[in-house]
């Protein structure tokens, strides 16, 4: 299974790390095997790319493959009076995050991405929760990103979200080479082999497979509370009991089958896990490495817990 390092907190999600803790999140995933990092601006404000691309300098460029994101710029904030950011992290909000989902917003984001990342490529660019912006996207930003991807700019167009539907209508309407689609094909719950997953493999696109935890209830081999970054539904909590049992007969904890089953996909290119510590990602390399038996998915499906 291919493994990426989801780099949303060494943006500060949810709590502070130090450049120390970050730079070592990131030796660890290096250690690991590890080779697929994704970022983006919004996370921490540009703070995850700052730390990813120092982090990453001394590493041959040609080793490892780097994705960020565009649609929203970074400008500087006029207001700010010491206020902290208000989207999850846990930084100053010195900046603010500008939605721009036009062609000139796309190259001035992919410019300010390097910049901050210190390199002179992105292998991937995903355009960035674009739901509410469909037209605006397939008009600017896919069209921009293509040409650079035709110049040999970057190696591939993308677009991520949580929206399996939406992401499905951007396939079928442009011209992308990968997708990373959020917590709606995991152990939970698999609403992405409606129609997403199918497209993509008649299409020739790839997946990274990103949310496999679906923010935490599937992170623990007993079952979390937390369900799409809210308090998980009793019926939910639920299910991802009956799962997990199912699971210990087969000798497999919870997350370790969560982390297995989109690799099942023949489209998906890899499991993107983020980490807030290095025991974090050690603890995900391990459990990616486990062999699950294809029994274990057998008994789900019997047992209608699986499609």
């Amino acid at each position: 299974m291919r493994l990426g390092l989801g780099c949303a907190q060494l943006g500060n999600l949810y709590r502070a790390m130090t450049d120390e803790t970050a730079a070592a999140i990131v030796d660890a995933a290096w250690a690991a095997g590890i080779r697929y990092f994704d970022t983006a601006p919004h996370y921490g404000l540009g703070l995850s790319e700052l730390r990813l691309g120092a982090a990453l300098r001394d590493r041959p460029r040609d080793e490892y493959v780097l994705s960020t994101k565009v649609g929203r710029l970074l400008a500087e904030n006029p207001a700010f009076v010491g206020q902290r950011d208000n989207s999850g992290f846990e930084v100053p909000a010195t900046l603010v995050r500008r939605n721009d989902y036009s062609r000139d917003g796309v190259l001035r984001s992919l410019e300010s991405s390097m910049a901050r990342l210190g390199v002179d490529r992105i292998d991937i660019a995903f355009v960035h929760d674009a739901e509410d912006y469909v037209e605006e996207t397939l008009a600017g930003a896919i069209p921009a990103l293509i040409e650079l991807r035709d110049q040999g700019v970057l190696r591939g167009v993308g677009l991520g979200m949580n929206f399996d539907r939406i992401l499905a209508e951007f396939v079928r309407r442009s011209d992308v080479d990968t997708i990373m689609v959020a917590g709606r094909y995991t152990l939970l719950e698999q609403p992405a082999l409606d129609e997403l997953l199918p497209l993509c493999e008649e299409r020739g696109v790839r997946v990274m497979a990103a949310g496999v935890f679906n923010s935490g209830i599937l992170a623990t081999p007993a079952p979390g509370t937390t369900y799409d970054y809210r308090e998980a539904p009793a019926e939910l909590v639920e299910r991802a009991r009956r799962i997990a049992d199912v699971c210990a007969r087969f000798g497999v904890e919870l997350p370790a089958a969560a982390i297995a089953l989109p690799a099942t996909h023949p489209v998906v290119e890899a499991v993107v896990l983020g980490a807030s510590s290095v025991r974090q990602v050690e603890s995900n390399a391990a459990r990616a490495a486990v062999e699950v038996p294809p029994q274990l998915w057998e008994a789900l499906r019997a047992e209608g817990l699986l499609r």
